[in-house]
């Protein structure tokens, strides 16, 4: 059996305002962890860790976003799409020649969007009903 994945951290320097934005985004508060600078969203089977990393007492610590998107499947892409857009975090490049904050059908049929978060990590929404998973 394949290892299950259950959590994706990702380093803030505000945990308020990471709580903010990702409450807003994904339509969820989410909860505050009691120990250490941790909060918690529960995607599915697997947990969305935002960590302040300012709590270190290291100096000039700051928070490294990952490398490639984070993608999410959402059952109303739309309502997403209108809160990253409050948001002011819609991707203004492109994906295959298509405006990636835009919710479009890729070629591989998913229909999506791609966002950024105020710390630079990378997000992608995709329709539930067009998920391509390689099979």
């Amino acid at each position: 059996m394949a290892p299950t994945l259950y959590r994706i951290i990702l380093q803030v320097d505000n945990l308020d305002r990471a709580e903010e934005f990702y409450g807003k985004l994904l339509g969820d508060r989410g909860r505050r962890i009691p120990r250490g600078s941790r909060h918690y969203f529960d995607c599915g089977p697997v947990i969305l860790a935002l960590v302040d990393i300012t709590g270190e007492n290291i100096p000039d610590l700051k928070p490294q976003p990952l490398p490639d998107y984070i993608y999410f499947a959402v059952d109303d892409v739309e309502a997403v799409h209108a809160r990253a857009s409050e948001l002011n975090c819609l991707s203004t490049e492109d994906v295959h020649g298509a405006p990636a904050g835009e919710v479009v059908e890729r070629p591989w049929g998913e229909r999506s969007f791609y966002a950024y978060d105020p710390w630079g990590n990378g997000l992608c929404f995709v329709d539930q009903n067009t998920l391509f998973t390689g099979k």
